[in-house]
């Protein structure tokens, strides 16, 4: 019998709803792990960082938080942000600290359409929509170069600069990334999203990456959609997507869009990547910290655990990856939905449903 596979992840739940889910998928995972007859394993190493360490130690994280991560397979985030501290920091603080750090320049995030969850979207009724968002993760607009000056002037007189950085790396590793995704779909089709026509430096760039670049792949057909006609694309032809790859920016409220539109921000996964595997890559949830809701046992724990299967893929565990996400549909199938799709089921109540439905799945393998 061959060694069990060890992965060790770095579990950090952060704020809010952010404990909630990231302790539902630690349980689907370990659920799963447990009925692997012996195949792998998680080491579960969880961190106290958030508001909460900040409001104790004025940092988002330990000084030598990084050089620590550096050490684990996966990091497993929850969500960051309450009202002790402004949004820009806890942001910068925690999740972007860790991304721009450990250069996890891919942001994968699927648009899936659940059993038994209603869609705002007519069209979803009748027809098979299923496309994934690959947002540049590393540069654009949240590059975090600017700064603000002249406030010495008096009230109403201050000067804020925040400047778009797009280099031709950066946008032909994630067009590459996007295309290389593309290909393993049914449809292979990738389409980019731009705002050249008013953006005649960052965005013109990006255009002619995009048109280098999808020489190298004549097999994958492409498009390139401004960025206004594409959200109106999601919603009246969201039939004609499959791969969407955009700047941190566009890509961002894109794929906000498209999960409301697949019935809430509570169902949308994401996996912020080093392909390269230089570092270690990081899974969370697309919702934030929902101090509306915290503690009170009704968060959606699906984005969380959705995420989880990302985290599979990457640990080359297709297969489990695949069954969790069935597992997730057979749940929503049988009517446990929580609040923010229109129903009363409680946090728990949704991740007992998809262990077992998980677990009599590989009970009959």
């Amino acid at each position: 019998m061959s060694a069990t596979q060890k992965f060790s992840i770095a579990a950090i739940p952060a704020d809010g709803v952010g404990k909630e889910v990231v302790s539902a998928g630690r349980r689907v995972l370990d659920a799963l792990a447990e009925n692997s007859g012996g195949k792998f394993a998680f080491d579960w190493t969880e961190f106290p960082w958030g508001c909460g360490y900040y409001a104790e130690t004025g940092k988002m994280m330990a000084d030598d938080g990084l050089e620590t991560l550096k050490n684990f397979d996966a990091i497993y985030f929850g969500a960051v942000g309450w009202e002790n501290v402004p949004d820009h920091i806890s942001l910068w603080g925690l999740r972007l600290n860790i991304t721009q750090n450990f250069d996890q320049w891919a942001n994968i995030r699927p648009v899936k359409f659940l059993p038994g969850v209603q869609s705002p979207l007519r069209k979803a009724d009748n027809t098979e929509l299923d496309w994934v968002v690959v947002r540049e993760n590393s540069e654009g607009e949240y590059a975090g170069l600017g700064g603000r000056n002249l406030s010495g002037r008096g009230p109403g007189n201050e000067v804020a600069l925040q400047t778009a950085l797009f280099t031709e790396k950066g946008c032909e590793r994630i067009m590459r990334f996007a295309f290389d995704l593309a290909r393993t779909r049914t449809v292979k089709k990738v389409s980019s999203v731009t705002k050249s026509n008013a953006q005649q430096y960052g965005m013109v760039l990006w255009d002619e990456v995009f048109n280098r670049v999808a020489l190298d792949y004549p097999d994958v057909q492409t498009e390139s959609v401004l960025v206004d006609a594409m959200s109106a694309k999601f919603i009246l032809k969201p039939e004609d997507l499959s791969v969407v790859v955009a700047s941190n920016l566009n890509a961002d409220i894109l794929s906000d869009l498209g999960s409301a539109l697949a019935g809430s921000l509570g169902l949308a996964a994401s996996a912020n990547l080093n392909p390269e595997r230089r570092f270690p890559s990081m899974f969370e949830p697309v919702h934030g910290s929902a101090p509306d809701i915290a503690g009170k046992g009704i968060s959606n724990p699906i984005g969380a655990i959705a995420s989880a299967a990302l985290m599979l893929d990457h640990f080359g565990l297709h297969e489990e990856a695949r069954k969790v996400e069935a597992a997730i549909e057979t749940a929503t199938g049988s009517g446990h939905l929580t609040r923010d799709v229109g129903g009363n089921a409680k946090t728990e109540d949704v991740t007992e449903a998809i262990i077992k439905a998980l677990t009599n799945t590989l009970a009959a393998v």
